[in-house]
């Protein structure tokens, strides 16, 4: 399977469409930089389960691109990312609407990096997440 492989650079520069997973989801990249990202989510009707609320899963992915954007914002175009472990904490439910989702690199390291993500609904906050990334040197091709 080939797979087109998306510059995560220029989607922050605003020079190529975002992943087709951050349209499916609904989020928008407001702002990257120094580290930092800032990002929308449209909640709607085909993200919840049988409950009326988001599955978590789904938020679980969302915080997951968002921290992607901001450890980009980091690295060179010689490197990429990987996650090695991510936790999420809900504090209520996330209903149909507009989530706004933060992520900040709280530590940059040369191979692992650790990121943080706080979701607020309706200037509640509703959730946050923590990771720790890999970072990874793309091979050269001699």
């Amino acid at each position: 399977m080939i797979v087109n492989l998306i510059n995560l650079h220029k989607v922050i520069s605003k020079e190529i469409e975002p992943p087709k997973c951050d349209r499916l989801l609904g989020i928008s990249l407001i702002e990257a930089k120094d580290g930092q990202a800032i990002g929308h989510w449209k909640i709607e009707e085909h993200l919840l389960n049988a409950n009326g609320i988001v599955i978590g899963g789904f938020i679980t992915a969302t915080v997951d691109i968002m921290m992607s954007y901001a450890i980009t914002t980091l690295i060179n175009e010689n490197q990429t990312f990987s996650s090695i472990n991510i936790a999420t904490t809900f504090h209520q439910p996330l209903q149909l609407g507009l989530v706004e989702i933060e992520a900040k690199v709280q530590k940059f390291g040369s191979f692992i990096s650790y990121l943080s993500t706080t979701m607020t609904q309706e200037n509640q906050k509703t959730g946050e997440a923590i990771s720790i990334m890999a970072i990874i040197n793309k091979p050269t091709n001699s």
